[in-house]
């Protein structure tokens, strides 16, 4: 009997090892693939990978509060149906929390409130939805991304308030023909982004960008071959961004600019704490094109428009500090 126990933990060992040491694992609800859940595959695998685990996600709605840990790097989250596999959460902040945190906190707030949190580098998402069903309550991220070197490519990131959050400084982010929407300040925070041929949908008359970018940091938000629309015809009075902290930058080139988008189209945000941003941060355009486009003229004083010789500044590989998101 002891030499029969001793051979099935063996085996259960070696079962684990061979799972754990796998570069391709599967999701599916039904019970078809490796796991059922994404942070089950996400937890299996090997805390400093140097080798990339590709977890492929079939269809359906996964209710989760899902984290990629500091501790588990080269991960691909790979959907097989961008509209179909769907990561979905509901906090917000201000809702109670389910449980005190062990500083005491007893609500959520807007770095908490998050449906998934990337602190893992080099970590991939493709063909996938992120949202946060929480609604029209305040502060309700869909997608808090804290790791460097991320790539974020045909994805849906859906949302109200604060949709996505890109908050670390020195981080470098990589958006390829994404969906992202919402209402306030819903795309914002202090890493560097490039925004490659993506759809950025308003909700309602607000504000797109907030980023805090930190002074001496060479780049903000910079959207190329974009596109900006309007969830209706009643969103008709939308900002290109507002400066959340001084030194925000943010930058659309070639970006056609839907009808929504109002003349002037920065805001200065001016809070008793710092009441001059205008002075410092750094908004600027360079071809822009669409209805609104022809509104170029009446922008705020303190904005750019960009010279043809200026583009060259931000060439991707520039914009991302030497990381190429292709190899």
């Amino acid at each position: 009997m002891k030499y029969i126990l001793t051979l099935f933990l063996i085996t259960l060992s070696l079962s684990a090892q061979t799972l754990d040491n796998k570069l391709a694992l599967t999701v599916a609800q039904d019970g078809s693939g490796d796991f059922k859940t994404i942070q089950e595959a996400v937890n299996n695998v090997k805390d400093n990978s140097e080798k990339r685990v590709v977890i492929t996600i079939k269809p359906g709605v996964y209710k989760e509060k899902l984290e990629i840990p500091v501790s588990k790097t080269f991960i691909t989250l790979k959907g097989t149906d961008r509209n179909k596999t769907i990561i979905s959460f509901d906090d917000y902040s201000g809702k109670p929390l389910r449980e005190k945190d062990p500083s005491g906190k007893t609500a959520f707030g807007t770095g908490t409130s998050y449906s998934f949190q990337i602190k893992g580098n080099d970590c991939t998402l493709e063909n996938l939805t992120v949202e946060n069903t929480a609604g029209r309550v305040g502060q309700a991220v869909a997608l808090h991304i804290k790791g460097d070197r991320v790539i974020v490519k045909n994805c849906n990131l859906l949302g109200n308030q604060d949709t996505l959050y890109l908050s670390e400084e020195k981080t470098r982010i990589y958006f390829e023909n994404c969906f992202i929407n919402g209402t306030t300040d819903f795309i914002f925070g202090a890493a560097t982004a490039y925004f490659y041929k993506c759809t950025v949908e308003s909700l309602t008359n607000s504000y797109i960008t907030a980023a805090s970018t930190p002074q001496g940091q060479a780049y903000g938000y910079v959207f190329v071959d974009c596109k900006l629309t309007a969830k209706d015809k009643s969103v008709d009075k939308v900002f290109l961004g507002r400066p959340w902290r001084p030194y925000a930058q943010t930058v659309f080139i070639n970006t056609d600019l839907g009808s929504h988008i109002i003349p002037e189209g920065w805001n200065a945000w001016p809070d008793t704490r710092f009441p001059d941003k205008d002075k410092t941060a750094y908004y600027a355009e360079f071809g822009s094109k669409g209805l609104s486009a022809k509104y170029i003229s009446q922008r705020v004083s303190w904005s750019h428009q960009l010279k043809k010789e200026e583009i060259k500044k931000y060439k991707r590989d520039l914009v991302l500090n030497g990381w190429n998101p292709e190899k």
